[in-house]
């Protein structure tokens, strides 16, 4: 059984978002009723992911529209704001809605942490990024202390926020998926739960086996999260159909964008989920069915992660059971259009996970 099954929420979403006719307007209205809907359809809470929209209000607002039963998971990327003040927003949100936040950590690529004025190459990522949490972990656990490393210089850091007590007992919990050695030592030394991509159970047991042989190395055991995108129907040819739309409303001009962002990319969990489809748009999504039901194609369109299980209700229970096999406790789920999908998802998936509302 799943420990903890999340949702996903994002401002621009619809039944195919990366297209503008795709999207539903921005309203927080909506998203709060989404959130609202999320919590009281059974999942734990929902990942808040890096867009156009910053988290931290998005994450406040429905925060504060929610009970404690759902927990934002706020996606952050390191090194952007001191960790200083980063702990001091952290511990300000757990104390005003109940202990309730977690980070996802997202290091992001060379190239698109240059436009913030942070130039660091991959490998420094992780480095940096080691050091930035190890700072807000202490941080956010009540600790006052100087520093001094590679990045940062701190002085009685946390002294002037003492007052804000940790919530939840400890350090704000530490989300974070890396497939490199670099990252994979991170997260073994520094993270609380190891998020992965979907990959073919094969693929993801040889990483999943080298994270748990590098966080053994420091006395350490994680979490397992799966981060997925459904594609849920009565049947299996309905699912594909619904699979073939995406594919069929997505613009050349989306497919050019998303696929030239991409070329270059240093990260290798996007080069790992590249080699699945190599870029190439099918003319069938069947055709990149690269593990029964497991289907690459959502990377062709849109950022982040593309894997989708597509199937009927007992084909995904059954994908999802392999990778419960491998020890995955947790999912992230994600469907489009989010609101209609969260009901689908619950109404059909979730029971068979043990999670009811």
């Amino acid at each position: 059984m799943a420990t903890e099954v999340l949702w996903y929420i994002i401002p621009r979403e619809g039944a195919y978002p990366w297209e503008p006719e795709g999207r539903r307007p921005v309203d927080l209205g909506y998203l709060a009723q989404l959130a609202g809907t999320v919590e009281r359809l059974g999942y734990s809470g929902a990942l808040l992911a890096t867009d156009l929209y910053d988290v931290w209000p998005l994450g406040s607002a429905l925060a504060a529209s929610t009970s404690t039963r759902f927990k934002p998971l706020l996606a952050v990327h390191p090194g952007l704001i001191s960790p200083t003040l980063l702990a001091k927003m952290a511990l300000s949100f757990d104390n005003l809605f109940g202990g309730r936040l977690r980070f996802n950590v997202v290091n992001g690529s060379t190239k698109s942490l240059q436009e913030y004025g942070l130039h660091v190459e991959h490998d420094e990522r992780y480095e940096l990024s080691a050091e930035y949490w190890s700072i807000v972990k202490r941080l956010t656990a009540g600790e006052v202390f100087d520093h001094q490393g590679r990045f940062y210089d701190l002085k009685n850091a946390g002294a002037s926020f003492r007052e804000l007590k940790p919530v939840q007992g400890s350090h704000i919990p530490l989300w974070f998926g890396g497939s490199s050695d670099p990252g994979i030592e991170m997260a073994a030394e520094h993270v609380d739960v190891f998020l992965t991509w979907g990959e073919p159970p094969h693929l993801l047991k040889e990483k999943l086996d080298r994270v748990r042989e590098r966080a053994a190395a420091h006395g350490r055991t994680l979490r397992i999260g799966l981060r997925l995108h459904l594609i849920v129907r009565d049947t299996e040819d309905e699912a594909w159909a619904a699979a073939d739309r995406l594919l069929d409303v997505t613009s050349d001009a989306t497919y050019a964008r998303q696929l030239g962002d991409r070329a270059g990319e240093d990260g290798v969990g996007w080069q790992r989920q590249f080699r699945q489809h190599g870029g190439k748009v099918p003319a069938h999504a069947r055709e990149l069915e690269a593990h029964p039901n497991m289907w690459p194609g959502m990377s062709l369109f849109r950022p982040g992660p593309g894997t989708a299980v597509v199937g009927s209700t007992a084909q995904v229970v059954e994908r999802l059971g392999e990778f419960q096999d491998l020890g995955v406790d947790t999912f992230i789920l994600s469907g489009n259009p989010l609101l209609e999908e969260a009901y689908r998802v619950a109404e059909t998936v979730l029971p068979a996970l043990g999670i009811t509302r």
